[in-house]
C-alpha cells in the first residue's frame, strides 16, 4: 500500500510540476502574445458590434422622427398664395392658390382644400384651365418630374401614370398611401365649349429639402 501511495505522489508531483514548467513557458513565448491579442481583438470586435447597433438604431430612430416633422405649422387661408409648381418638360413656373374656385384658378394653379398639402403623406390635389395655364399639360407624361415649392420646402415628383376620366369622375381626388401629387385640367385640351373629361397626372414623392424652421 505505501508503495502505490508514493507512486502516486510521484506522478502527482511529475504532473504538477509539468504544469508549472508549461505555464512559465507559455508566457514567455509567443503562443501567450498571440492569445492575449486573440482575445482582446475579440473583445473589441464585440464591442464594435454593440456600437454599430446603437448608431444603426440612433440613425433608424431619428429617420422616424424626421418622418413626422410637421410641415405646415401655419395652414394657407383660402384664396392665399401658397406655392408654386414648376414643370421642367415645360420650362414653366406656375403660382399656386389655396383653393379651386374660379377666383384661385383665374391667377394660377388651384390647390384642392380638402386635400392635404405639398410634400404631407396622402393625396395633394392641383388643377387649373387647359386654355391658360396648363395649355400645353398635353406633353407632359411617364416619367417627367413636377417640383412643388411652398413655405415647408422643395417637393420633387415623378409622374407615374396619366388618365383620362370623365368630368364627373372622383377617382383623382381619393386618398393615397403615400405622399402623391395629383395634377389636372379639363380635356380634351382643343375642345370648344364645356370639355367632357379630364387629363390627369399621377405623380409620386421622390425626394424633398425641408426648410430649416
Amino acid at each position: 500500500m505505501k508503495k502505490k501511495w508514493r507512486k502516486r505522489r510521484f506522478i502527482l508531483l511529475g504532473l504538477s510540476l509539468a504544469l508549472i514548467i508549461f505555464g512559465f513557458w507559455f508566457s514567455t513565448t509567443n503562443t501567450y502574445k498571440f492569445a492575449k491579442g486573440y482575445f482582446m481583438y475579440k473583445t473589441k470586435q464585440s464591442e464594435d458590434v454593440v456600437l454599430t447597433v446603437s448608431q444603426s438604431e440612433e440613425k433608424t430612430e431619428q429617420k422616424v422622427e424626421n418622418e413626422h416633422v410637421e410641415l405646415y405649422p401655419v395652414r394657407p387661408e383660402i384664396g392665399e398664395e401658397m406655392g408654386e409648381l414648376y414643370i421642367p418638360k415645360l420650362e414653366a413656373t406656375l403660382p399656386i392658390f389655396h383653393g379651386t374656385s374660379e377666383d384661385e384658378l383665374e391667377n394660377g394653379v388651384g390647390h384642392f382644400a380638402e386635400s392635404v398639402l405639398p410634400g404631407e403623406n396622402d393625396n395633394s390635389v392641383l388643377s387649373g384651365h387647359r386654355d391658360t395655364i396648363f395649355r400645353e399639360l398635353g406633353e407632359v407624361g411617364e416619367g417627367d418630374l413636377l417640383i412643388v415649392k411652398t413655405s415647408a420646402g422643395e417637393f420633387t415628383y415623378k409622374v407615374k401614370k396619366v388618365r383620362i376620366v370623365d368630368e364627373d369622375d372622383r377617382t383623382a381626388i381619393v386618398p393615397k398611401p403615400r405622399a402623391t401629387l395629383t395634377v389636372s385640367t379639363c380635356y380634351p385640351f382643343y375642345f370648344v365649349g364645356a370639355a367632357p373629361e379630364r387629363y390627369v397626372l399621377v405623380a409620386n414623392l421622390i425626394s424633398k429639402e425641408i426648410t430649416a424652421s
